[in-house]
């Protein structure tokens, strides 16, 4: 690959690093101790004394993921919880593995913006503007990027002839996800509900339930 497009990663966390609130820490660190629980501020910081290089560091992004599933596609996150060394920073990542035919449903980050670069194939990309409803709709080949505001819909999925690969950065140590297809069909929201708030008839809820495991 290009090394120019290999660095395009690199300098999108630069670049949210530097409009980041948490840029102006008041000490050099604060990795997470995954042990206390997480806070709106983060996590509680790990002593100092027992800090290595190896909290700076993160291999989970090296390896695809398992796409043999309903989506066709894998996240794999280097979230705070896996990756204690972001925590404080407004940084992280996530690897996006998308077999022929994949997708990554409609989905929200409520606390981060995303940056996406696609390293491999053909990605088809998108948000919906909260005020008109307006799409942006992308194809993005190798090399491009897009950015998808916080809080917005927004959804990828594989427009190309074989696998595709994406790296994802956000501005949070901990973005958060609901996706809307699970928030709606995935848990015990009774069926009539969803049917007066979606337009959608029984038969549609109750397969749609049926497939992603929900009940009610």
């Amino acid at each position: 690959m290009n090394t120019n497009l290999a660095m395009l990663p690199l300098l999108s966390l630069l670049l949210l690093l530097a409009a980041s609130p948490a840029a102006a820490l008041v000490q050099d660190f604060c990795v997470a101790d995954l042990k206390s629980a997480d806070t709106p501020a983060g996590y509680p910081c790990k002593s100092v004394t027992s800090v290595t290089v190896e909290d700076f560091a993160f291999a989970g992004l090296g390896a695809p993921g398992n796409t043999t599933n309903i989506i066709k596609a894998a996240v794999t996150p280097a979230f705070v919880g896996q990756f204690p060394g972001f925590n404080g920073l407004g940084l992280s990542m996530a690897r996006l593995d998308l077999a022929l035919g994949g997708v990554i449903p409609l989905h929200t980050h409520p606390a981060a913006s995303e940056v996406l670069f696609v390293a491999q194939g053909t990605i088809c990309a998108g948000f919906i503007s909260s005020g008109a409803n307006k799409v942006y709709l992308k194809s993005l080949n190798r090399g491009e990027i897009m950015v998808f505001p916080q809080g917005l819909l927004h959804f990828q999925f594989n427009s190309g002839k074989g696998p595709a690969l994406g790296f994802v950065a956000f501005s949070s140590h901990n973005p958060g996800l609901q996706i809307t297809d699970f928030a709606l069909f995935a848990n015990d929201l009774p069926s009539e509900v969803v049917e007066k708030v979606t337009f959608l008839d029984d038969a549609q809820v109750k397969k749609l339930k049926g497939v992603l495991g929900g009940s009610g």
